[in-house]
C-alpha cells in the first residue's frame, strides 16, 4: 500500500462513534453541531407518563452514544474531546473506530419511517388489554378498541355480562401486565 492510497482512504469522511457522559447526548449533539460537525443522533419519540399524563418524549436510540462524520486528514479532531457532554471517541487502542456508511444510512431510513407512522397507535394498539387507572371504572380491565382524538380512547368492558363501549381519557389507561 502506497502513501497515496493511504491518503485517499484517510481523506474520505467516515462515521465515528462518540460516547457521551450520562444523560448528556443531547447536549453533546447540540454543541458539536454548533461547532460545525456533521452529527447523527438517532432519537425516537416515545410516549411516557409524566405527572399522570401521557406525553411524547424524545429518547436516544443508543443512550450515551452518537455518530460524528469526520475526515481523518481535514477535520479538526481536537475540540471534540473537550466539548460539553462528550466523554470520548470510541477507539481500539489509539485508533478511533469508524462505522460503515451503510449502517448509518439504514438507521436514518428506519428512524424516518418510524417517525412517519401515526403516533396515536404507538402506545396502545387495538386488542391490547388495558386497565383503567382513574374514575368510576378504576381497576377494571378492558380491551383497547381505538383512539378518539389525542386525549380520549374507546375501551371495551364486560359489564353485566355484556360488552360495553366506554370512552375514557387516554391518561386514565395503562397496559395490563400479565
Amino acid at each position: 500500500m502506497t502513501d497515496e492510497s493511504t491518503q485517499d482512504g484517510d481523506s474520505l469522511p467516515r462515521w465515528y462513534v462518540i460516547q457521551c457522559k450520562g444523560g448528556e447526548s443531547f447536549r453533546a449533539s447540540e454543541h458539536l453541531d454548533n461547532q460545525g460537525y456533521e452529527i447523527f443522533h438517532p432519537v425516537l419519540e416515545v410516549q411516557k407518563r409524566r405527572r399522570g399524563k401521557l406525553t411524547w418524549v424524545a429518547e436516544p436510540l443508543f443512550p450515551h452514544y452518537l455518530f460524528i462524520r469526520l475526515d481523518r486528514l481535514a477535520s479538526n479532531w481536537r475540540p471534540i474531546r473537550s466539548t460539553r457532554g462528550v466523554l470520548r471517541l470510541v477507539s481500539f487502542g489509539n485508533e478511533p473506530v469508524f462505522v460503515q456508511d451503510g449502517l448509518v444510512e439504514t438507521l436514518r431510513d428506519r428512524i424516518t419511517t418510524d417517525a412517519s407512522r401515526d403516533r396515536a397507535n404507538v402506545y396502545y394498539r387495538q386488542g391490547d388489554i388495558v386497565e383503567i387507572t382513574d374514575g368510576p371504572f378504576r381497576a377494571l380491565q378492558g380491551v383497547f378498541e381505538s383512539q378518539k382524538g389525542e386525549e380520549r380512547a374507546i375501551v371495551l368492558l364486560n359489564l353485566l355480562q355484556q360488552t360495553q363501549r366506554l370512552e375514557v381519557p387516554v391518561e386514565a389507561l395503562r397496559k395490563h401486565s400479565s
